[in-house]
């Protein structure tokens, strides 16, 4: 066999091995994105008028700049300072469900800033979320929508609570040692969102009876366990709170 001819295979197989990759990886990259975004990539590619490579364009910018992002922890002392915080902004919405709310919104950015996500802008904080907690960060982004319209006098009592429930999962998955909701630093090593102890991703912030849920982790007070009790009352509570201003 002539060198020349050896030389025109090689080339040729070269260029085959680069062509299955670019191939393989645009055929794989979507999937990915999807896999890793869940809800969060259907409300992206929606934004963009259902024009996917815009929307997965947008994605991998996220991921470029904030998928190197680690989680800093907090002290013993700012987890408690945190879980006092948002149980008193529970407290507060029975009588000031409006400035309840915008507390609520001002402490999840302050919260987030203090586990190392960028804390100079709504939106470039917000996007960096989106990349590390996909599935909780409708939440966050709603109740900032609604503490927005609240001083305008635009939001009811039952909306503001509805936001303010929406964002505890968010708030749960900041306040936890292992967050629930981390695909680009998932336990098992897939950087996919999924996380052995977890059981998967996706699944609603009550699913989960790992330790910080029920308020035991190492480092967590107690009354953070009470949340979903305290929460679970609004309704009742915001209902006769309404009740009696309309006899008043």
């Amino acid at each position: 066999m002539s060198t020349g001819l050896i030389i025109t295979l090689i080339v040729a197989a070269v260029a085959v091995l680069v062509l299955a990759l670019y191939f393989g990886t645009g055929r794989r990259g979507p999937r990915s994105l999807r896999r890793r975004f869940g809800p969060e990539y259907e409300r992206t590619v929606a934004q963009h008028g259902g024009d996917t490579k815009a929307a997965e364009k947008e994605l991998q910018e996220r991921l470029q700049r904030h998928g190197e992002l680690r989680m800093q922890p907090l002290t013993p002392q700012e987890r408690e300072q945190y879980a006092a915080q948002w149980a008193a902004v529970q407290e507060r919405f029975v009588d000031a469900p409006a400035e309840a709310v915008a507390e609520a919104d001002r402490l999840l950015g302050r919260l987030a800033e203090a586990r190392g996500f960028p804390g100079d802008g709504y939106d470039e904080q917000v996007a960096a979320l989106s990349v590390h907690h996909p599935r909780r960060i409708q939440g966050y982004r709603e109740m900032h929508a609604v503490a927005v319209l609240a001083r305008e006098g635009q939001a009811d009592t039952e909306r503001l609570r509805e936001a303010l429930v929406h964002a505890r999962a968010l708030y749960e998955d900041l306040m936890a040692q292992q967050p629930a909701d981390a695909p680009a630093t998932g336990r098992n090593g897939h950087g996919d969102g999924r996380d052995d102890h977890h059981g998967g991703p996706g699944g609603p912030a009550g699913d989960h009876h790992d330790g910080h849920r029920d308020g035991h982790a190492d480092g967590e007070p107690r009354h953070h366990g009470r949340l979903s009790e305290k929460l679970h009352a609004f309704r009742m509570t915001t209902h006769r709170h309404d009740t009696s201003r309309g006899r008043a």
